[in-house]
């Protein structure tokens, strides 16, 4: 378990390139359709075996696990009859004890019979699971996703590509020319601050005085050890951008919209919640974690070699030994820009391996400067277990962004805001001496600092508390975008959601026709349930009274959520031929409009603002997080003279 959870950044990178491979089934299948009455069908399953497999044959019970099944996205349509066409051989199998098995070899041919109890639709979307035996084992090809014509069906998919949308040709210049990365030097700056954080840890902290004075005095001349110091500070920049070369590498092949997925997945966010605990435990000191022992033996064998080589395992050594202080910081960091694509992610790991890796070049280049550094000491611990709390408050996060998404109201607004509160009192009570964790010893003497941290996060503590209360102060504008939103509330009729816009959610076509009937512009809110800067818009710029006024009076408003999970019905389920030429599957609610978003605005971040006229051309360039309301209201304006 240890082993599994100090992986967690490692977690990120297969999860990607998982997604990126390449289809390597041994069954190459075919399945078309029959159809036998109003609402059942025929499908008929073909394949031929790379090899002299023995493919189990369907309706098996294998110890437990079906020998295959057919599984729809709609789960409204039954499955009956599932047979073996071709022939099949009964041997018994020593891979079940002797049990008397039904096994198929080369080409194969199944039917199985679909009822459905609602509307057909014209293209059946559908999961193929099969096991077989090669070499002795027993296997299974990944399964094998099917789109599957229907004869009579409907299709209502809806429009997702707009010919009269031209990105390029807006009516008017106003609006934002980037489309990814305007915040990039920010979350470069943030990784940067993170990296100072995890300098002042006890695992990296010490090292500083020991590394420099390693270097200086080991080397032959003064110049060698600056330069020596100087290449280990890079080396250790180097190897944290160079962990974020497999999501550049994966975003070649996989969908634009993965690493999106990947920041709102139910099960990822679980498992950040999970570990982010699991971290802050160890902060508390219950336990230390690390990487293998073995993966730190051999970076330390290798720092011996001299020259580049040992300076650049050296380099790697420290970024192992100190991984259980620096990967709860990095970890936070990288999960919470993850939706962003690939070149945020390495500017954030840039940032924090400049800040690690800096101070052992400026100490090297000025050594004097190493008597001024603070002792060792209990501080450290102090350090360690109050980011043991900030990292209990992100796990909550995490949670919180997997019920959003999911919608099962366990942590809505008010309880989030809730559990902040305790975490933030545990944490000024732990400063205060009131609270003893691990092995410290009593708090003798209030510092300077610890009295500033002591206010600061009882100031925090307490500016939360109305953000538990129904009353017009619980908005909490500070922390805009972490809590869940103000809808997603415990209160039957939260004062606050009469000051906020209700735009239509996830319906174009309606949105579109009451544009028409009213000859007004209408403005596409691109969001989701765990988009962070969508709540900062929505919570501090949308109630700004000019942009409210302009928007209400002004404008149809729509919100499209790209993470909804929600089940497109049978009738809606396609698969979408891209631009880039790739098909993709339109399983889900998020699926259409993530996929309308990148066909049409070319974007896959979060929010983005489009204005249309009721002819759907696109009236401005597009608008993307613009925390200023002067500014945001000034692009609506000149959307609305467009329209005029």
């Amino acid at each position: 378990m240890q082993k599994i959870l100090s992986f967690f950044i490692i977690l990120l990178f297969s999860s990607t390139q998982l997604l990126a491979q390449t289809d390597s089934s041994v069954y190459k299948w075919t399945i078309t359709s029959k159809k036998i009455s109003e609402k059942k069908y025929e499908l008929i399953l073909k394949a031929s075996a790379l090899g002299a497999n023995q493919l189990y044959a369907p309706q098996q019970d294998l110890d437990g696990v079906k020998s295959a099944e057919v599984s729809f996205f709609d789960s409204s349509i039954a499955v009956e009859n599932f047979i073996a066409v071709s022939p099949t051989q009964t041997i018994k199998s020593t891979i079940f004890e002797n049990k008397m098995v039904q096994v198929q070899t080369g080409n194969v041919e199944w039917k199985v019979i679909v009822n459905f109890s609602t509307t057909v639709p014209a293209n059946l979307l559908g999961n193929l699971t099969f096991f077989y035996n090669k070499d002795g084992e027993f296997t299974s090809d990944p399964p094998f996703a099917f789109n599957t014509n229907l004869e009579g069906g409907l299709a209502s998919v809806g429009k997702i590509k707009i010919a009269s949308i031209d990105i390029k040709k807006p009516q008017a210049n106003c609006g934002d020319d980037d489309t990814q990365n305007k915040s990039i030097f920010t979350i470069f700056i943030l990784g940067f601050l993170g990296g100072l954080i995890a300098l002042i840890t006890p695992c990296v902290f010490p090292m500083i005085p020991v590394t420099v004075t390693f270097f200086t005095k080991k080397a032959q001349t003064k110049k060698a050890g600056i330069r020596n110091a100087v290449f280990y500070g890079f080396f250790i920049f180097l190897i944290y951008v160079a962990i974020t070369i497999p999501f550049h590498l994966a975003s070649k092949t996989i969908s634009p919209e993965i690493f999106n997925n990947i920041s709102t997945n139910v099960w990822l966010n679980l498992i950040f919640f999970a570990v982010f605990v699991f971290f802050a435990l160890s902060f508390f000191g219950l336990y230390e974690i690390g990487l293998p022992s073995s993966l730190a033996n051999k970076a330390d064998s290798k720092s011996g070699l001299g020259n580049l080589g040992g300076i650049f395992f050296m380099a790697g050594t420290l970024a192992i030994v100190s991984f259980s202080c620096t990967g709860p910081i990095l970890g936070t960091l990288l999960a919470n820009v993850a939706n962003q694509g690939a070149w945020p992610l390495t500017a954030g790991a840039a940032g924090f391996g400049l800040a690690l890796g800096l101070p052992f070049a400026l100490f090297a280049l000025f050594p004097n400067w190493l008597q001024s550094l603070p002792k060792s000491g209990g501080w450290m611990t102090n350090v360690k277990v109050v980011l043991g709390f900030v990292e209990l408050a992100l796990a909550v996060k995490f949670l919180a962004n997997a019920d959003n998404v999911e919608q099962w109201g366990i942590i809505k607004r008010e309880v989030f805001v809730a559990l902040w509160v305790i975490i933030g009192a545990l944490t000024v009570a732990y400063l205060l001496g009131l609270l003893k964790i691990g092995h410290r010893a009593p708090v003798k003497k209030f510092g300077a600092i610890r009295i500033f941290f002591i206010v600061f996060f009882a100031a925090f503590t307490v500016y939360l508390v109305p953000g538990i209360f129904n009353t017009k102060y619980a908005s909490l504008k500070l922390l805009s975008g972490f809590p869940p939103p103000q809808s997603y509330t415990i209160y039957k009729n939260h004062v606050l959601l009469t000051k906020v816009i209700e735009p239509i959610h996830n319906n174009y076509e309606k949105a579109l026709a009451l544009a028409k009937e009213q000859n007004k512009p209408l403005l596409i809110d691109f969001t989701g349930w765990a988009c962070v800067n969508c709540r900062r818009m929505e919570e501090k710029v949308w109630t700004n009274k000019e942009v409210d006024s302009i928007m209400r009076k002004e404008f149809i408003v729509l919100s499209l959520y790209v993470d909804e999970r929600t089940k497109l019905p049978a009738t809606e389920q396609t698969v979408f031929k891209t631009s880039s030429g790739a098909d993709k599957n339109i399983v889900t609610v998020g699926d259409k409009w993530a996929t309308f978003q990148t066909e049409n605005f070319g974007a896959t971040s979060q929010p983005q603002y489009v204005i249309l006229n009721p002819n759907e051309k696109l009236l401005t360039k597009t608008k993307f997080y613009t925390p200023n309301p002067d500014e945001f209201a000034s692009w609506l304006k000149c959307g609305l003279g467009e329209m005029k």
